[in-house]
């Protein structure tokens, strides 16, 4: 009986420690996606609560290093040249920035 009471507090006590592991962007990249965000929908406390959502969303979805290495992609793939190639057709790079595309996806259809 007491290991099952040690077990549940030690769970309770573990749990925001592993939620903290899963969501592991840091703070200026959340607010420089809403920044962005709100640029392009509007300066009002309404669109920061929607864009500060959509990040949160879009975080339970991807890990940050897959969020930076999607981003990078779509970067790259803005340029000329030889190496904008290599970014538009390897199929790795078509798959990370589609799950970064559905993440937005339901970002926008959750929090707008």
């Amino acid at each position: 009986m007491i290991r099952m009471a040690a077990l549940g507090v030690g769970l309770v006590l573990a749990s925001p420690v592993l939620g903290q592991a899963v969501n592991d962007y840091p703070t200026n990249a959340r607010v420089e996606y809403a920044f962005a965000c709100m640029a392009t929908n509007g300066q009002t406390r309404e669109m920061m609560d929607r864009c500060s959502c959509a990040i949160d969303r879009i975080a339970e979805v991807l890990s940050y290093a897959d969020y930076i290495g999607a981003e990078t992609i779509l970067r790259m793939r803005q340029t000329t040249g030889e190496r904008s190639g290599m970014f538009r057709g390897m199929a790795t790079m078509t798959e990370t920035v589609a799950t970064l595309r559905r993440a937005e996806a339901e970002a926008e259809i959750i929090c707008f």
